[in-house]
């Protein structure tokens, strides 16, 4: 084929193809016309491109420069027709429109309740000083239960009460029957917190006293879901250390958060309790109405806690709490089952 004979095909596609979209009515004309003209498998454009392996070679260079210029003039010719028809179609909406019809309010949601409570929980411990700190969910023993002075003897390391994750190696040591314990579980060093008090052994690793800070979010412990437990649940743990920290500091700090989130009518009240990372330990109990409810954990922290993270038990102290994030958010909005956070049901959640 010659370089003017090819020119000219492509002359006259790209004057037709900008007729055509002129013409074009409404968007399926034009989309069908762009199908036709601009198709990548078969379209004309497409088919008046093979005409370039027919050229001489030192035509080429021409005929190529030419038929991008044509691919542009069509794709301009397009882009016209649609703004057109764009145009058009937005005028005859606004024509259409009734200012004095009622409009529809459109759906918008909200926060989940346990998001509400979790971001309330931050606000109330950062006015009292607590700086919000994060940590992984996926870890490793020694932050989930050896530097937190649970031993391996502890029940707290049973494979029953975690959920422990099979990692490549692990899988490898168990087809050749190592890395097994006495009781003949595989061991392994990886797996879901079951506390967020593993934040605060890093936080402690990496920062020198004094360290004030909450952890919230996500742990895992295989319990039956019932209503009061569920295998995934959210805390909001805090760490308190510096000199001279007593457990008057303690109930302090907890007596005005509780007041704060479920008013001033809610009292505290310890009771002697066992937990590896404290000592002494409490279990944290906050009437509100008639009865006692247990909200969590606290104590002062252990002195082998701070041996851990490298911190003299000698020249500080420390109280440590953990509370269930989820009855906290229960207690606030007399939810009896915690099993209706976790439902997805909108006719409960829009009450929130």
């Amino acid at each position: 084929m010659a370089l003017d004979e090819f020119v000219a095909e492509l002359d006259q596609l790209a004057e037709e193809a900008a007729d055509s979209f002129s013409l074009a009515s409404d968007a399926s004309m034009l989309e069908d016309l762009r199908v036709q003209i601009l198709g990548a498998k078969s379209g004309q454009l497409k088919s008046a491109q093979k005409g370039l392996g027919k050229m001489p070679p030192a035509d080429k260079p021409l005929a190529g420069k030419h038929f991008n210029q044509t691919k542009q003039r069509i794709e301009e010719a397009y882009a016209l027709a649609q703004g057109r028809l764009d145009s058009a179609s937005s005028t005859q909406d606004a024509s259409c429109f009734d200012a004095t019809e009622p409009g529809s309010r459109p759906r918008i949601g909200h926060l989940h309740p346990i998001t509400q409570t979790v971001q309330e929980l931050k606000d109330i411990f950062g006015r009292l000083g607590f700086s919000v700190a994060e940590g992984p969910e996926i870890e490793d023993e020694r932050h989930n239960f050896d530097a937190l002075n649970i031993d391996r003897s502890h029940p707290a390391r049973d494979p029953l009460d975690n959920f422990y994750l099979q990692t490549a190696c692990t899988a490898a040591a168990s087809s050749k029957g190592e890395g097994e314990v006495s009781d003949g579980r595989l061991e392994s060093p990886w797996l879901l917190r079951s506390q967020t008090s593993t934040v605060q052994i890093r936080v402690m690793e990496e920062n020198p006293p004094p360290i004030r800070i909450v952890s919230l979010g996500r742990v895992y412990r295989p319990d039956t879901a019932d209503a009061t437990h569920y295998p995934m649940f959210h805390q909001i743990e805090g760490l308190l250390v510096d000199t001279d920290v007593t457990m008057a500091d303690l109930k302090t700090v907890l007596r005005i958060f509780c007041s704060s989130y479920l008013g001033e009518e809610v009292h505290v009240r310890f009771r002697p309790s066992f937990f590896p990372f404290t000592e002494p330990s409490v279990e944290v109990d906050m009437q509100w109405g008639d009865g006692w409810v247990e909200m969590g954990g606290a104590g002062m922290v252990d002195p082998n806690v701070f041996r851990a993270v490298g911190y003299d038990p000698d020249k500080v102290t420390g109280f440590a709490f953990g509370l269930g994030v989820e009855r906290l958010c229960a207690r606030r909005f007399g939810i009896t089952d915690i099993r209706e956070f976790f439902k997805n049901d909108i006719r409960f959640l829009d009450q929130f």
